[in-house]
């Protein structure tokens, strides 16, 4: 027979294993729910005012900690997917926003890109340069960018527009008004033919797909003298 002193420490001792077990499940559990989480997609998520398109991970293309300066050009990323049982039409531009901060830029046009032609030219060697009646040498032509298409798109019922970055045609916008870089955000208007009222939203600046390259260190930095 136990005394009362052996029983309470035997008690004592059950609780612990109890608390112990009950402890590692918990952790356990949160560990495999952690686990398969995503990774949240950066760009902006949002839709129409009556719900018929979807906007999804719309944002400015990361191209380095420098970002895009005043007039240039810069590609988009976007989906649009049309939820209704009929055709929808949306166009896209960029004007100035009240209330948007400094941190927010509009662009000159909105359009599509197929990339940059050059200017044909009826020298059979385009490479060599030609002569004027004067006998001096003209400047070859120089590549020029093919104009920008509107942004306007015919989009199927239950189908979808993607421009991601790498394919063939690309969303651009063109004439920035200002330096467009991280922390900043790209103004846009999305007009839907299924809305009277058009979608003000920005497009924020990408983030790195991969972490940038460390800077090197200094030459002996960790050597002992």
């Amino acid at each position: 027979m136990r005394s009362l002193g052996t029983r309470r420490v035997a008690q004592a001792a059950g609780a612990a294993m109890v608390a112990v077990i009950a402890l590692a499940g918990c952790s356990a559990g949160q560990v495999a729910e952690t686990a398969i989480l995503k990774a949240p997609v950066a760009g902006l998520n949002t839709q129409s005012p009556d719900g018929g398109l979807l906007v999804r991970n719309l944002q400015v293309i990361y191209n380095g900690v420098d970002g895009y300066a005043a007039g240039d050009d810069a590609p988009i990323e976007l989906s649009l997917v049309n939820q209704t049982q009929q055709a929808i039409t949306v166009l896209i531009s960029s004007s100035p926003q009240q209330d948007a901060g400094e941190s927010t830029v509009s662009a000159q046009q909105v359009g599509v890109s197929g990339g940059a032609s050059a200017t044909p030219s009826a020298a059979p060697e385009p490479s060599l340069p030609s002569a004027d009646a004067s006998g001096t040498p003209s400047a070859p032509a120089t590549p020029t960018k093919a104009p920008l298409q509107a942004a306007r798109f015919t989009i199927e019922p239950l189908s979808s527009v993607r421009f991601l970055p790498g394919d063939k045609e690309s969303l651009v916008a063109s004439g920035l008004s200002g330096e467009l870089r991280p922390g900043f955000a790209l103004a846009l208007t999305i007009q839907v033919s299924t809305s009277s009222q058009p979608l003000q939203v920005t497009a924020p600046f990408g983030i790195p797909t991969s972490p940038a390259s460390r800077a090197p260190g200094i030459e002996n930095e960790n050597s002992e003298e």
